[in-house]
């Protein structure tokens, strides 16, 4: 269900590069960062995204910290 999920994400991240009223980088983000945990070369390709977007890692290592915290789990590990 979660690579479901994951796949999804990103062909609407590819979709929203292209149309106007979608967010294109943030649906790749949660995409990859939902597959980057069964992916190997996803969880590269966020590093990548993530590197060339200071301001998008920033608000993504925010949101982890969240829900891991949301979650019951150490967000330090």
């Amino acid at each position: 269900m979660a690579l479901a999920a994951g796949w999804g994400f990103v062909l609407l991240g590819i979709a929203g590069l292209f149309l106007p009223i979608l967010q294109g980088i943030l649906f790749l983000v949660i995409g990859l960062m939902i597959l980057s945990s069964e992916y190997v070369w996803a969880h590269h390709l966020l590093n990548r995204l993530l590197n060339h977007f200071p301001r998008v890692r920033h608000a993504a290592d925010a949101a982890k910290h969240r829900v891991e915290k949301w979650m019951g789990r150490d967000a330090t590990g």
